[in-house]
Order: C-alpha cells, then sequence, then structure tokens
C-alpha cells in the first residue's frame, strides 16, 4: 500500500493576518468588547495569513446557517473536484480507475454528499465504493489516509482517494464571543487537499504504508467539537488539549512502533498536523522532536492557518514535493482531534 500523491487546492481569495483582523474587528463591532485580546490572540497562533471561501465583505450578507450550507455545498464541490484532479494527475492514475473515494469534512453537511456529486462532475465510475466521514475533525485527515489502506489493502490491484475540504470561515459565529471563537477566527481557514492510495498490485512511486494505528481516549469528548445549533457550528475547544498530548502522544507512539518492532529514534520523517502553536510545542515534547523536525508542519501553520482535516495532507504534500526524504526514511504521519483521538501511520519511503 503507497501513497501515491497528495494535493492541495486552495479559494482565490487570500488575505493576511493583519487584514483579517482589521475586518473581524469591524465585523463585531461593539459586540468585541476587548479588542486587545483579540489582536493578541491573533498574534499567538502565528499565522501569517488564510484563503477564504468569500470576499471578506460578502460575509456580512450570511444571516442563517442555511446560507452559509449553501455556499459549502458549492465551494466544497469545486475546490474537492480541483484537489482530486491534481492527485490523479500526479499519481497517473484515470479518475475511471478509482475503486474508493472517501469523503471528509467538518465544516458542512450535504446529502447527498460531497462524493457523489464529484462522481457526477467527475465522471467517476458508477460502482465506485464511496464513504463520507463526518465528525472526525482534524483527525480525519491521517484516519481517511489508514481507512483508504485498509480498503486497497482487501483489493490490491485497485486505487481509493480520500478528499478533505474544509471551509472553517462559514463556520464563524458572529454572536459567539467566547475565547474559543476568538481563537478559532484567528487560526482556522478554508481549504481542500487530496491524497492517492495505491494497492500492492499497482506499480506507483510513494511512500509504503507499513501499518496503521488508532487510539481513542476515554471520556475527553468535550476536549473538541461543535455545539450544533440553529446557528450553526459553535466551536468548543479546551484548553487542555496540550496537556494530553503531553500525557499521551509519546507513549501512544513508542507503543505502536515497538508492535511492529520499531523504536522512535528510528524515525527521521515526520508529517503531523498543524493544530495551532500550542498544539506543534506539545508535540514536540512529547515526542522530543527538536532542529526541524516540524518544519513541515510549522511552515503550513503560518503559510495557510489551521485547515482542520485537510492541514495533515497538505503538509503530506509538501513533505512528497519539496522534503522528500531519502529512499528507505521510516516516517510517521499522524493527527489528532474529537473523540478525544488520535491516529497514526508507519510509512516508509
Amino acid at each position: 500500500m503507497k501513497i501515491a500523491s497528495a494535493a492541495s487546492a486552495f479559494p482565490k481569495h487570500y488575505y493576511s493576518q493583519k487584514f483579517l483582523l482589521e475586518q473581524l474587528q469591524e465585523y463585531w463591532g461593539e459586540r468585541l468588547r476587548n479588542p486587545a485580546l483579540l489582536a493578541r490572540l491573533h498574534r499567538n497562533v502565528t499565522v501569517d495569513g488564510r484563503y477564504l471561501s468569500l470576499p471578506t465583505e460578502e460575509y456580512y450578507d450570511i444571516k442563517t446557517w442555511g446560507q452559509a450550507n449553501d455556499i459549502w455545498i458549492k465551494t466544497a464541490s469545486d475546490l474537492g473536484e480541483q484537489a482530486l484532479c491534481r492527485a490523479l494527475n500526479f499519481a497517473d492514475i484515470e479518475p475511471r480507475e478509482l475503486g474508493a473515494l472517501f469523503f471528509t469534512s467538518v465544516t458542512g453537511i450535504s446529502s447527498p454528499s460531497i462524493d457523489a456529486l464529484l462522481i457526477n462532475r467527475m465522471g467517476l465510475p458508477q460502482n465506485i465504493r464511496r464513504l463520507p466521514i463526518f465528525g472526525l475533525g482534524c483527525v480525519a485527515g491521517a484516519a481517511g489516509i489508514a481507512r483508504a489502506a485498509d480498503y486497497v489493502r482487501a483489493y490490491p490491484s485497485q486505487a481509493a482517494a480520500l478528499v478533505s475540504v474544509e471551509l472553517c470561515s462559514l463556520t464563524l459565529q458572529r454572536d459567539d464571543m467566547s475565547v474559543a471563537n476568538l481563537i478559532s477566527s484567528g487560526l482556522f481557514a478554508d481549504g481542500s487537499a487530496a491524497v492517492i492510495v495505491t494497492g500492492d498490485d499497482l506499480d506507483r512511486p510513494g511512500p509504503t504504508i507499513l501499518a496503521t494505528r488508532s487510539v481513542f481516549y476515554p471520556n475527553t469528548e468535550e476536549m473538541m467539537g461543535w455545539q450544533v445549533s440553529e446557528k450553526g457550528f459553535r466551536i468548543t475547544l479546551s484548553p487542555e488539549v496540550p496537556v494530553l498530548i503531553r500525557e499521551h502522544l509519546g507513549h501512544d507512539v513508542d507503543a505502536f512502533l515497538a508492535d511492529h518492532g520499531h523504536r522512535r529514534d528510528e524515525i527521521h520523517s515526520w508529517v503531523l498536523h498543524t493544530g495551532g502553536p500550542k498544539v506543534l510545542e506539545a508535540t514536540a515534547a512529547a515526542l522530543d522532536l527538536h532542529n526541524g523536525q516540524l518544519d513541515a508542519s510549522w511552515a503550513c501553520l503560518r503559510k495557510v492557518g489551521n485547515l482542520s482535516s485537510a492541514s495533515v495532507l497538505v503538509v503530506l504534500e509538501d513533505v512528497m514535493k519539496n522534503r522528500r526524504p531519502e529512499p528507505g526514511t521510516l516516517g510517521l504521519l499522524a493527527a489528532m482531534g474529537p473523540g478525544f483521538c488520535s491516529e497514526l501511520l508507519l510509512l516508509q519511503w
């Protein structure tokens, strides 16, 4: 099982963090009783700029969750198609050759789901197996690759695609002045990514998926996720998330590697979800990663912000195109998200 390609696609509207801060201060107006707090939170997330689905002035026109979700469906279909087309092209695989299509997002809903819309738009096989995934949030990029690997393990002559689209700007709550929503307004952004996973019978280059593992942390469901109301998705984000990462991630990675005859010091490539500064710092501490080992994650965070499930896929794309390890190098791809849970993949480049 190999990761044959990874590709991203973004909306055309890109704004600096400074500009977005000014726009949000105007957007919230008198609701924002502490502008200095918002400015500090935006600085602390270390993001330089982000892509948005719409020009900033058009967010004023969104009055209901239904309006926001209609925009999500259209934009998700467009970006999902772009990302999947690019990933198929890089993997040298025709759309008709896909055996399965996994789609993940946690920022909008659609029935039929976006994967069905992509089948019609792109002329994908009528007998393609499809699986929409909702609710996994940031961990879904890694989990989606793992589930695609499960599929091609069963069908080694086939290829599976994972498409992630996250349009976080469409979930912003104008009446929510909580710290979690203020952080979200400065950290999360919009974008899409797709990955092609191929079975052993297909001759494609790319890192081999040696093993995968899911880890669930009981009684942590309040740490991250959505409160769903008539106004849409309201973010839940606990300050205890970095604490949980420091307490568990190192042990979980070591146990996973040991079960497959490896140690952490043998891993020389790290593809990790961007999270945010505190998440990356906690990850570095938990795994004892220093000297630039998380540079790819930090670079993606600065450039495009946190893209939820698409983040780890964008980091993977950067590593595959610009930071590719030497052949034979062992690597780990990982993400964490609502549940609370983690997903780990052992790779060999």
